[in-house]
C-alpha cells in the first residue's frame, strides 16, 4: 500500500500523528504528496505534523455491496486546520447529526490490519 512518496504517512499513523509533507527548500506543504515539490520543484522533503483538527467540508454513507457493517461507513473531506484537505472517515456519529463545516479531531483506528486516521466529532 505504501509507496517512497507516502510511507512517512503511514508511519505517522501508527504513531498516532498527522504528517504533511513539507518542501526543505520552499516550506510549502503538497498533500497528498508528489515526487517533487510543484512550487519549486526541489526534490528535498521534510514531515511537519499537523494538529488533527478540522472541519468536515463533504460527507457520504458509503454502501459497499460486499461488506457487512453494523454501523454506516461515512467517508468525508475533512478541512485540517493547516489548509490542506483529507479524505478520511467520520466515526462515532449518527450521520444525522453530521453539519457541513462540524469541527473534529482525528483519531486513529486500526482498519484491517492498517492503522488509519479517522475524525470524531467536537462537541461544545
Amino acid at each position: 500500500m505504501a509507496g517512497v512518496d507516502d510511507q512517512y504517512f503511514w508511519d505517522g499513523a501508527r504513531e498516532g500523528r498527522i504528517l504533511l509533507r513539507e518542501c526543505a527548500a520552499c516550506g510549502e506543504v503538497t498533500h497528498p504528496p508528489q515526487p517533487m515539490c510543484p512550487h519549486c520543484h526541489a526534490l528535498e522533503w521534510k514531515t511537519r505534523e499537523a494538529s488533527g483538527r478540522g472541519t468536515v467540508y463533504a460527507w457520504l454513507i458509503s454502501k459497499h455491496p460486499n461488506r457487512s457493517e453494523d454501523r454506516p461507513r461515512i467517508v468525508a473531506l475533512i478541512d485540517l486546520e493547516e489548509g490542506h484537505r483529507l479524505v478520511s472517515n467520520l466515526v462515532d456519529v449518527d450521520p444525522a447529526e453530521i453539519a457541513i463545516g462540524d469541527p473534529v479531531a482525528a483519531t486513529f483506528r486500526d482498519v484491517d490490519g492498517v492503522v488509519l486516521p479517522q475524525f470524531v466529532p467536537v462537541r461544545a
